[in-house]
């Protein structure tokens, strides 16, 4: 008797963090079945580790702000109707879109009622703004895998099958924080702040300038501070430049090993606020997050956003417990101060680290593994799609 054909899995990622969440998700599809899966998709560098040969670069997708994408909606057009068609050529048994849901959900709706099943994994924030959006995407969604345990009550409200499957951001693998600053020749009793300004080019042009300044006023209160900072592939040419003339030495880092490394030999960070705040806060390390987009951008935002926190960190656990510089409050003498007191102050610190183990609890931390149950919901989905066209 012939063994049945590997389910066939089309993954779909628009920006780093889904990246990183889809390497985790192609890593569980193959635990599940051992190794009994074909995946196709757009991913970036974590899923090309994964063995993903991207349909095109996913360094396209990624854009932010309302006004900035405008330029390239020619090329993001041309890439949807490509992939579509991608799609509709290799007749998956299931689609997984992470995030990015400008991109994502066009893909989506051009293919909905094709049979194939749709499934996205990272709800869009309708607790913050547009709730509207729940109505229109269970149209034209099979099922929302959630990351927030408040979620699914926003989505099945209008019948959209959704899951709560943890977030797979408690599976990051802990460093070696000592093997770090050996390798990058840093003392061991050197402060060392961990930087991330974001992974997009935007957040790299509005967010290193005050980050510089911030740290420059810094390492004069503290001698011999150390600065570290992962860099995205696409982007770490033009890091590279700009940090060039910072006032302490700045160490680059690649790939999701030395990311988890830097953030077991980091003693604070600095970030734009994201996926990335809770990444650190997760990790233990006391953090200041910060953002700043183009200011019409930003007055547009304003209007449609509800929310008063803006750090998962803070939204989960309803308290101030990351700092917050948003906007006009994203200046260095701010960054500075909110970082000095995470550096002088014992109970500020040993706050945010409480609230990193409260959080991996809430978040997945202590059961099956999010990026296990979102590989067996695929798959049971996917097996339902393949005993349809049986």
């Amino acid at each position: 008797m012939s063994e049945a054909p590997a389910p066939l899995i089309f993954i779909i990622a628009g920006e780093h963090s889904g990246d990183a969440l889809g390497a985790k998700v192609m890593a569980g599809l193959k635990q599940a079945t051992d190794g009994h899966v074909r995946i196709a998709g757009i991913g970036g560098p974590e899923m090309a580790a994964q063995g993903l040969q991207s349909l095109f670069p996913m360094r396209e997708l990624a854009i932010m702000g309302l006004l900035e994408v405008i330029p390239h909606i020619p090329r993001v057009l041309r890439r949807i109707d490509e992939t579509v068609k991608a799609i509709e050529a290799a007749r998956p048994d299931a689609v997984l879109t992470i995030d990015a849901p400008g991109f994502c959900f066009r893909v989506a709706k051009k293919l909905h009622g094709q049979g194939i099943p749709l499934v996205h994994l990272v709800a869009p924030t309708v607790w913050a703004w547009k709730p509207k959006r729940a109505e229109k995407i269970a149209k034209f969604l099979d099922h929302l895998l959630v990351i927030l345990p408040f979620e699914p009550p926003y989505f099945t409200r209008h019948g959209l099958e959704t899951s709560y499957v943890g977030h797979p951001i408690v599976e990051n693998p802990a460093g070696d924080g000592a093997a770090f600053r050996t390798r990058h020749d840093i003392p061991a009793d050197a402060t060392l702040l961990a930087v991330l300004p974001g992974s997009r080019r935007g957040e790299i042009d509005r967010l290193l300038p005050p980050f510089a300044e911030a740290v420059a006023r810094l390492a004069q209160r503290h001698p011999g501070l150390r600065v570290a900072l992962p860099a995205v592939d696409s982007l770490r040419d033009r890091i590279s430049e700009a940090v060039a003339n910072w006032p302490v030495p700045v160490t680059l880092c690649d790939g999701a090993n030395e990311k988890a490394d830097l953030f077991a030999a980091a003693d604070l960070a600095l970030s734009a606020a994201g996926t990335a705040v809770l990444e650190l806060v997760l990790a233990g390390i006391p953090t200041v997050a910060a953002y700043k987009v183009n200011a019409v951008s930003y007055r547009i935002a304003r209007q449609l956003v509800s929310l008063t926190r803006y750090t998962l960190p803070n939204i989960l656990l309803e308290a101030e417990i990351v700092p917050e510089l948003i906007q006009a409050d994203c200046t260095a003498d701010r960054l500075e101060a909110a970082l000095e007191t995470l550096l002088s102050d014992p109970a500020a610190r040993a706050r945010q680290v409480e609230a990193g183990v409260r959080l991996k609890e809430m978040l997945g931390g202590n059961d099956t593994a999010p990026s296990q149950r979102i590989a067996d919901k695929l798959l049971a989905i996917a097996g339902e799609c393949a005993k349809s066209r049986n």
